[in-house]
């Protein structure tokens, strides 16, 4: 026999084996039953003593009354199984309700998980973008502080040869002030020894 749906093989199984052979019992007291009636029918048809009717009778009766005590067991039964089916589905139901709410939560875990490798893979894109302008800063700032030396270099050069040049100029404007003076001594020498010859021929007139 099926089992019926939404049944599920667990602890409830032993219900559902009582359930298929009381079931079973009925089908065969019914068919019991008929086969009974159809001899008494057999029996009003031929001649049969009292004895065998009464004990046929009281077969009926005792089959009869085991088929209603079977009929209330399998009723207990079908109770039974509708409450354990309904607890089932209870079960089922609430196992669907955290499944979906699993689902909803390992969902949102993974699209978190997904925005931080995101968020990781920008930060890690604008730390290699910075350390790339870093190091072309600092190949500028290389390239002036080679600029700077050489132009200090120039500027020493030029100073020293600023201090040639002005030296050779003060050595020069020394001996110009040197041939000034000599020359002007030389003119106040002459100019005085044209005073005194001057003189002289003054008297001698």
């Amino acid at each position: 026999m099926a089992t019926p749906v939404g049944w599920s093989q667990g602890g409830s199984g032993s219900v559902c084996l009582a359930f298929d052979q009381l079931r079973d019992v009925i089908e065969a007291q019914e068919e019991l039953i008929h086969q009974l009636r159809n001899v008494m029918f057999l029996q009003d048809e031929n001649f049969v003593s009292k004895e065998e009717f009464q004990a046929v009778e009281k077969k009926l009766v005792e089959e009869k009354a085991a088929h209603a005590k079977t009929k209330v067991l399998l009723a207990k039964e079908e109770e039974k199984l509708q409450f354990t089916l309904g607890e089932v589905e209870v079960l089922s139901k609430q196992l669907e309700k955290e499944k979906l709410a699993f689902e909803k939560a390992l969902s949102s875990v993974k699209s978190r998980a997904l925005q931080e490798s995101s968020k990781k893979d920008q930060l890690i894109t604008k730390c290699n973008e910075i350390e790339s302008h870093v190091i072309k800063q600092e190949d500028i700032l290389n390239g002036k502080e080679n600029e700077i030396k050489e132009l200090q270099q120039v500027i020493s050069q030029q100073k020293e040869i600023f201090r040639n040049h002005m030296s050779d100029f003060r050595i020069q404007k020394q001996q110009e002030n040197y041939m000034v003076q000599v020359l002007d001594q030389k003119h106040k020498k002459a100019s005085g020894m044209r005073q005194t010859w001057s003189r002289q021929c003054s008297r001698e007139k």
